[in-house]
């Protein structure tokens, strides 16, 4: 069984700015063990915006590694992922919704420094959380 990890915005600024180094050192490990790394487009479309543009290069090696996965929100999966949401009464972030969908779906943990938001919608979902 391929086993991985779903990224998270805070995951993606980490690795791109260098803010963790235990979030690169998950990368490079990921790759010598052929490990799924899952980014979801919501998230990352909030990465971009979110991080100093000096860390985009840091950012576009992650998305051309053989390992990355990109998940997009397409028609079923909004359907899906906007359900989810409905827990929250529909005020929960779309990103957030996208990055737990992706994770209950594959069964993997989510990596992340901000774990209140996923949270907030599955108590019980598996992190596995960054430090600072």
């Amino acid at each position: 069984m391929i086993g991985g990890r779903v990224l998270d915005t805070s995951a993606l600024d980490h690795v791109a700015t260098g803010r963790s180094v235990y979030a690169r050192a998950l990368v490079w490990a990921a790759v010598e063990q052929n490990t799924v790394l899952v980014v979801p487009t919501t998230a990352l479309t909030t990465a971009w915006a979110q991080i100093p543009t000096h860390a985009h290069p840091v950012l576009e090696v992650l998305l051309g590694l053989p390992n990355t996965v990109l998940e997009i929100l397409d028609e079923p999966t909004a359907h899906a992922v906007g359900l989810l949401l409905t827990v929250t009464g529909g005020a929960g972030e779309l990103a957030v919704g996208h990055v737990l969908w992706c994770a209950r779906q594959r069964g993997w943990a989510i990596v992340t420094a901000e774990p209140a938001p996923l949270r907030q919608l599955d108590a019980d979902v598996d992190i596995e959380e960054l430090p600072y």
